[in-house]
Protein backbone atom coordinates (compact mmCIF):
# COMPACT_ATOMS: atom_id res chain seq x y z
CA UNK A 1 0.00 0.00 0.00
CA UNK A 2 1.33 3.49 -0.94
CA UNK A 3 -0.23 7.05 -0.56
CA UNK A 4 0.38 9.50 -3.02
CA UNK A 5 -0.81 12.64 -3.28
CA UNK A 6 -1.30 13.72 -6.73
CA UNK A 7 -0.29 16.79 -8.40
CA UNK A 8 -0.33 15.78 -12.52
CA UNK A 9 -3.89 14.30 -12.08
CA UNK A 10 -4.41 14.57 -16.40
CA UNK A 11 -2.85 10.76 -16.41
CA UNK A 12 -5.17 9.27 -13.40
CA UNK A 13 -8.36 10.85 -13.79
CA UNK A 14 -9.51 7.42 -16.05
CA UNK A 15 -8.75 4.98 -13.39
CA UNK A 16 -9.53 7.09 -10.71
CA UNK A 17 -13.47 7.51 -12.37
CA UNK A 18 -13.63 3.29 -12.43
CA UNK A 19 -12.65 3.57 -9.02
CA UNK A 20 -15.74 5.88 -8.03
CA UNK A 21 -18.26 3.93 -10.68
CA UNK A 22 -16.82 0.63 -8.63
CA UNK A 23 -17.11 2.37 -5.01
CA UNK A 24 -20.50 3.81 -5.84
CA UNK A 25 -22.35 1.11 -7.95
CA UNK A 26 -21.33 -0.78 -4.76
CA UNK A 27 -22.43 1.75 -1.38
CA UNK A 28 -24.87 4.16 -3.04
CA UNK A 29 -27.66 1.64 -3.52
CA UNK A 30 -30.64 4.51 -3.35
CA UNK A 31 -28.76 5.76 -6.85
CA UNK A 32 -30.36 4.58 -10.09
CA UNK A 33 -27.94 3.67 -12.52
CA UNK A 34 -29.25 6.48 -15.05
CA UNK A 35 -28.18 9.12 -11.83
CA UNK A 36 -24.99 7.06 -11.37
CA UNK A 37 -24.27 8.32 -14.75
CA UNK A 38 -25.65 11.39 -14.53
CA UNK A 39 -22.79 12.22 -11.49
CA UNK A 40 -20.39 10.24 -13.16
CA UNK A 41 -20.21 13.03 -15.99
CA UNK A 42 -18.92 15.95 -13.03
CA UNK A 43 -15.87 13.57 -11.47
CA UNK A 44 -13.70 14.67 -13.86
CA UNK A 45 -13.93 18.01 -13.13
CA UNK A 46 -14.20 17.66 -9.65
CA UNK A 47 -10.85 15.59 -9.10
CA UNK A 48 -9.06 18.43 -11.62
CA UNK A 49 -10.74 21.34 -9.08
CA UNK A 50 -9.93 19.41 -6.01
CA UNK A 51 -7.22 21.03 -3.82
CA UNK A 52 -5.63 17.81 -2.20
CA UNK A 53 -6.35 14.62 -4.28
CA UNK A 54 -4.44 11.77 -2.47
CA UNK A 55 -4.73 8.26 -3.82
CA UNK A 56 -3.83 4.89 -2.42
CA UNK A 57 -2.05 2.08 -4.55
CA UNK A 58 -1.96 -1.51 -4.07
CA UNK A 59 1.37 -3.72 -3.94
CA UNK A 60 0.57 -3.46 -7.83
CA UNK A 61 0.97 0.46 -8.09
CA UNK A 62 -2.87 0.23 -9.23
CA UNK A 63 -4.78 3.20 -7.49
CA UNK A 64 -7.20 1.28 -5.68
CA UNK A 65 -8.99 4.40 -3.88
CA UNK A 66 -8.68 8.37 -3.72
CA UNK A 67 -9.66 10.76 -1.49
CA UNK A 68 -10.05 14.99 -2.01
CA UNK A 69 -9.67 17.54 0.79
CA UNK A 70 -10.63 21.09 0.72
CA UNK A 71 -9.11 23.05 4.00
CA UNK A 72 -10.10 20.59 6.86
CA UNK A 73 -12.83 19.20 4.89
CA UNK A 74 -13.02 15.62 3.59
CA UNK A 75 -14.47 16.18 0.62
CA UNK A 76 -14.42 12.75 -0.96
CA UNK A 77 -13.29 9.22 -0.48
CA UNK A 78 -13.99 6.27 -2.43
CA UNK A 79 -12.33 2.86 -2.73
CA UNK A 80 -12.67 0.32 -5.27
CA UNK A 81 -15.65 -2.40 -4.75
CA UNK A 82 -13.12 -5.10 -5.31
CA UNK A 83 -10.68 -3.31 -2.37
CA UNK A 84 -12.86 -2.35 0.54
CA UNK A 85 -12.29 -3.82 3.93
CA UNK A 86 -8.48 -4.21 3.16
CA UNK A 87 -7.42 -0.87 5.09
CA UNK A 88 -7.53 1.51 2.64
CA UNK A 89 -9.93 3.99 3.37
CA UNK A 90 -8.51 3.84 6.82
CA UNK A 91 -5.22 4.64 6.08
CA UNK A 92 -6.34 7.38 3.22
CA UNK A 93 -8.45 9.04 6.47
CA UNK A 94 -5.67 8.86 8.49
CA UNK A 95 -3.02 10.66 6.23
CA UNK A 96 -5.92 12.89 5.82
CA UNK A 97 -6.18 13.90 9.24
CA UNK A 98 -2.54 13.77 9.96
CA UNK A 99 -1.27 15.70 7.57
CA UNK A 100 -4.58 17.94 6.92
CA UNK A 101 -6.22 18.21 9.96
CA UNK A 102 -9.04 16.59 8.61
CA UNK A 103 -11.80 17.31 11.32
CA UNK A 104 -15.22 17.30 8.90
CA UNK A 105 -17.12 15.32 6.28
CA UNK A 106 -20.56 14.89 5.11
CA UNK A 107 -21.94 11.87 4.38
CA UNK A 108 -25.03 9.85 3.11
CA UNK A 109 -27.50 8.99 5.24
CA UNK A 110 -28.28 6.58 2.82
CA UNK A 111 -24.92 5.09 2.80
CA UNK A 112 -24.87 2.89 6.29
CA UNK A 113 -21.55 1.60 5.38
CA UNK A 114 -19.61 4.73 4.75
CA UNK A 115 -21.63 6.59 8.25
CA UNK A 116 -20.32 3.13 10.20
CA UNK A 117 -16.42 3.63 9.24
CA UNK A 118 -16.75 7.26 10.08
CA UNK A 119 -17.98 7.02 13.25
CA UNK A 120 -15.65 4.09 14.04
CA UNK A 121 -12.91 6.59 12.95
CA UNK A 122 -13.74 8.90 15.44
CA UNK A 123 -16.30 10.96 13.74
CA UNK A 124 -19.91 12.20 14.98
CA UNK A 125 -23.05 13.37 13.33
CA UNK A 126 -23.74 17.32 14.00
CA UNK A 127 -26.26 18.19 11.42
CA UNK A 128 -28.73 16.28 9.24
CA UNK A 129 -30.35 17.82 6.26
CA UNK A 130 -33.11 16.59 4.13
CA UNK A 131 -31.57 17.21 0.68
CA UNK A 132 -27.82 16.98 -0.85
CA UNK A 133 -25.96 19.87 -1.87
CA UNK A 134 -27.53 19.73 -5.25
CA UNK A 135 -30.84 20.34 -3.99
CA UNK A 136 -31.35 16.25 -4.59
CA UNK A 137 -33.58 14.51 -1.91
CA UNK A 138 -30.34 12.90 -0.60
CA UNK A 139 -30.38 13.55 3.23
CA UNK A 140 -27.12 14.40 4.54
CA UNK A 141 -25.46 13.71 7.65
CA UNK A 142 -22.57 16.56 8.84
CA UNK A 143 -19.54 14.90 10.70
CA UNK A 144 -17.03 16.31 12.99
CA UNK A 145 -14.12 15.19 14.46
CA UNK A 146 -14.94 13.67 18.07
Amino acid sequence: MKIIEVTDRNMLIEQLLKVWESSVKATHLFLSVSEIEEIKKYVPQALNEIPHLIIVENDNQVPVGFMGIVEQHLEMLFISHEERGKGFGKELLKYGIDKYSVNDLAVNEQNPLAKGFYEYMGFEVYKRTECDEQGNPYPLLYMKLA
